[in-house]
C-alpha cells in the first residue's frame, strides 16, 4: 500500500457522537431501530411492486429501484457504526475504508440519476399523458436504470480513486462516522488543490446539475398540473410529484451543500451526514407509501396474504 500512494496510515478512527457511554448506548439503540426500520419500509415496498400486478408500471419499478438503492446506501454506514458502537471501538483499517467510500458514491450517485430518471418520467406521464406508454416502454426503462448504475459507477471509481492517491501520514483521526471524500482529503499531508477541485467538479457538479434539472423539470410539471381541468386528476398528480419533490429536497439538499465546496469541515455537516444517509433511506417509503393510495392497497394485500391469511389458517 505504501509503494502506491506513499500512505503510511493503515488505520483510521471514525468519529462518534458522544464520548458519554450513556449517550452511545442511546444512538447505538436508535440507529438500531432506524435501520430495522428503513430494511423493513424499503424490503415492503419492493415486495409489493413485485407481488402486486397493478404496480408492474414505470413509476413504480423506478420506485422499486430507489428502495433498493437505500437499502444498500444505508448498509453502507449504520452497520459498521453499530459494530463499531457495541465493541468499544472506532477505528477502520485503510481498504475498508476505501470500500466503504467507493460504495456511498456508488449508492449515491446512482441514486442521483434515478431521482431524475424519475422525474423525467412524472414529466412524460402529466405532460404527454398519450405517449406515455409508448416512450416509457419496458426495455427503455432498463436502459434507463442501466445508465443510472454506470453513471454512478464512474463517479464513485472517480472518487475512491482521487481519494486513493492521497498520501496520509497522520494524524488518522476522521472527523465523521463513516468515510467520505472531504474529512480524508482534510488528513492528507500533501497539497491537494488540484484533487480538491476535481473532486467538487465530479461530486458537487453532478448533484447540482441533477438537481436544477429536476426543479426544472417539476417546475413544467407544476405548471402543466394547474391546467388540468380535472380537479381529482390535478389532485392525484400533484400528490405525487409532492412526494417526489420531498424526496429530491431532503436528499439533494444537505449533498450539494457538503460536495459543492472545499474540503473544509464544519460542525453541521455531521448532522446534514445524518440527513442524507439516515434519514432518506428511512423517510423515502415512508413518504411514498403514506401519500399513494395504490402503495397502501398493496402493502395491505400483500400483509393480508403473507401474514394474516397463514396465520388465521
Amino acid at each position: 500500500m505504501e509503494s502506491k500512494n506513499k500512505s503510511t496510515v493503515t488505520v483510521f478512527t471514525l468519529s462518534d457522537f458522544s464520548h458519554s457511554l450513556e449517550s452511545q448506548v442511546t444512538f447505538f439503540i436508535l440507529f438500531l431501530v432506524l435501520y430495522l426500520m428503513t430494511l423493513f419500509g424499503n424490503i415492503l415496498i419492493m415486495a409489493s411492486v413485485h407481488v402486486d400486478s397493478r404496480l408492474h408500471s414505470p413509476m413504480y419499478y423506478f420506485l422499486s429501484n430507489l428502495s433498493f438503492l437505500d437499502l444498500c446506501y444505508s448498509t453502507v454506514t449504520i452497520p459498521k457504526m453499530l459494530t463499531n458502537t457495541l465493541l468499544g471501538s472506532k477505528t477502520i483499517s485503510f481498504n475498508q475504508c476505501m470500500s466503504q467510500l467507493f460504495f456511498l458514491h456508488l449508492f449515491g450517485g446512482t441514486e442521483c440519476f434515478l431521482l431524475t430518471v424519475m422525474a423525467y418520467d412524472r414529466y412524460v406521464a402529466i405532460c404527454h399523458p398519450l405517449r406515455y406508454h409508448i416512450v416509457m416502454n419496458q426495455r427503455f426503462c432498463h436502459w434507463l436504470v442501466a445508465f443510472t448504475w454506470v453513471g454512478g459507477f464512474l463517479h464513485s471509481f472517480t472518487q475512491a480513486f482521487l481519494t486513493y492517491q492521497l498520501p496520509f501520514c497522520g494524524p488518522n483521526n476522521i472527523n465523521y462516522f463513516f468515510c467520505d471524500v472531504h474529512p480524508l482529503a482534510a488528513l492528507a499531508c500533501s497539497d491537494t488543490l488540484l484533487i480538491d477541485i476535481f473532486i467538487v467538479a465530479n461530486s458537487g457538479m453532478i448533484g447540482l446539475s441533477c438537481f436544477v434539472v429536476l426543479l426544472f423539470s417539476y417546475l413544467i410539471i407544476i405548471m402543466t398540473i394547474f391546467k388540468m381541468h380535472s380537479a381529482e386528476g390535478r389532485s392525484k398528480a400533484f400528490s405525487t410529484c409532492a412526494s417526489h419533490l420531498m424526496v429530491v429536497i431532503i436528499f439533494f439538499g444537505p449533498s450539494v451543500f457538503i460536495y459543492l465546496r472545499p474540503p473544509v469541515n464544519y460542525s453541521v455537516d455531521k448532522i446534514l451526514s445524518f440527513l442524507y444517509t439516515i434519514l432518506t433511506p428511512l423517510l423515502n417509503p415512508i413518504i411514498y407509501t403514506l401519500r399513494n393510495k395504490e402503495m397502501k392497497n398493496a402493502i395491505k394485500k400483500l400483509w393480508q396474504e403473507v401474514v394474516i391469511t397463514p396465520f388465521c389458517q
